[in-house]
C-alpha cells in the first residue's frame, strides 16, 4: 500500500464527518455526499469537529466521484462510512473510480465487504467502530465517544495486515483511536453480538442504552433478556468456529456503567433506536438478521434472535400502515 496522502470518505453522517474532519486536518480529504447542498456547504465552510476534539478541516466535497477523482487525483484510501443498508448503492456509485485505492469498511454487522467487492477489485479492510458523534449540521459534528475503531484485512480479499496497520497509524495520528488486527473476525463478532442485542432491544423498548440493560436482580429486569440473547449468539459463534475477542456481556456492563462528570446516568441512544424514532429502515438485516443466518448455517437454534429480528421488521412495516391510515 502506498503512503496515504489522499483520502475519500463516502457518506458524511456522524461517523463519516468525524473521519473526514480528523483526517482532513492532516491529509488531503474528499467527501462524497448524497446531497448537492451538503457538498456546497462543506466546500464553502469546511468541517468543524467539537467535543472530544476541537478542530476545523478544509475538505473537497461532491456528489460525483468523477469530479472528486479529477480534483483530488490519486486517492490512496476510500472509507465507506455509510450505514450498512446504503453500502451497495455507495459501492455502485464508486464503480470504475479510484482504481489504486484500498477501501476501509466501517459498518455494523456482517456481509458488507462482499457487496463492495462486486463493484471493484479494491483491497478491502474490514472495520468496526464504537466511536460516536452528534451531527449538528452539514459542517459541524460533535465527537462524543472516543473509543477505538478496530480493523483488519478482509479474509476473502488481497488486503494485508500491514495495510490495516498503515491505516491505523494514520487514524491515530489524526486524533482518532484505532487498532489493527491480523484477524478481525473475533472482534467483529464480539461487536456484532453486542449490537444485535442492544440495538434490537433498544429499538423495541424506546430505551437508550441505560443501566437497565445490565440489571438482573428482579424477574422483570431487562438484563435477563440481553444476557440470554448474548449467550445464544456466543453459542452460534462457537458453532461457526469463531473465538470471541471480548465478552459481549462484559462490554454491555462496562458501557452502561460509564458515568459522566455530572454524575448522571450515561444514556447512549443506539443507532437503531435513532432510526426507529425517525421511522427510517434499520440495520437489523446485518446485525440480528446476520446472526440468524449464521445460526441456520451452523444448525443451531436461535429463538431469541429470530424473535427480535421479526419484531423489528414488523415494527418497520407498521410505519407504512399507520401512514396509510390503517
Amino acid at each position: 500500500m502506498k503512503e496515504i496522502n489522499k483520502v475519500c470518505v463516502v457518506g458524511a453522517g456522524a461517523i463519516g464527518s468525524l473521519l473526514a474532519g480528523h483526517l482532513g486536518a492532516i491529509v488531503d480529504t474528499a467527501v462524497l455526499t448524497r446531497r448537492e447542498e451538503h457538498a456546497r456547504a462543506l466546500n464553502a465552510k469546511g468541517l468543524r469537529v467539537s467535543g472530544k476534539s476541537e478542530l476545523h478541516a478544509t475538505v473537497t466535497a461532491s456528489t460525483d466521484p468523477a469530479e472528486l477523482e479529477a480534483e483530488s487525483g490519486d486517492i490512496n484510501l476510500v472509507i465507506i462510512a455509510t450505514k450498512a443498508l446504503e453500502v451497495e448503492a455507495g459501492a455502485k456509485t464508486l464503480e470504475g473510480y479510484f482504481p489504486g485505492a484500498h477501501v476501509l469498511m466501517i459498518q455494523n454487522g456482517l456481509g458488507c465487504e462482499e457487496m463492495v467487492s462486486r463493484f471493484g477489485d479494491w483491497p478491502i479492510i474490514s472495520g468496526v467502530t464504537f466511536m460516536s458523534g452528534v451531527r449538528h449540521s452539514d459542517t459541524h459534528v460533535e465527537y462524543e465517544l472516543d473509543t477505538a475503531t478496530w480493523m483488519g484485512p478482509w479474509a476473502e480479499g488481497p488486503a494485508t495486515y500491514e495495510d490495516a496497520r498503515q491505516v491505523t497509524a494514520l487514524m491515530n495520528k489524526s486524533g482518532l483511536q484505532a487498532e489493527a488486527y491480523a484477524d478481525l473476525l473475533p472482534h467483529q463478532w464480539s461487536k456484532l453480538i453486542f449490537n444485535s442485542a442492544v440495538n434490537s432491544i433498544s429499538a423495541l423498548t424506546d430505551l437508550p442504552h441505560v443501566k437497565a440493560f445490565a440489571a438482573e436482580d428482579k424477574l422483570e429486569d431487562l438484563g435477563h433478556l440481553v444476557h440470554a440473547m448474548m449467550d445464544e449468539a456466543k453459542r452460534i459463534a462457537k458453532a461457526r468456529g469463531v473465538t470471541l475477542a471480548d465478552d459481549p456481556w462484559e462490554m454491555n456492563v462496562n458501557a452502561v456503567n460509564r458515568g459522566n462528570t455530572s454524575g448522571e446516568e450515561y444514556a447512549h441512544v443506539a443507532s437503531m433506536l435513532n432510526d426507529v424514532r425517525n421511522k427510517r429502515p434499520t440495520e437489523i438485516n446485518w446485525t440480528t438478521g446476520a446472526i440468524v443466518r449464521e445460526a441456520i448455517k451452523a444448525g443451531v437454534p436461535a429463538p431469541y434472535h429470530e424473535t427480535l429480528y421479526r419484531l423489528v421488521k414488523a415494527y418497520e412495516s407498521s410505519w407504512s400502515r399507520k401512514d396509510a391510515g390503517h
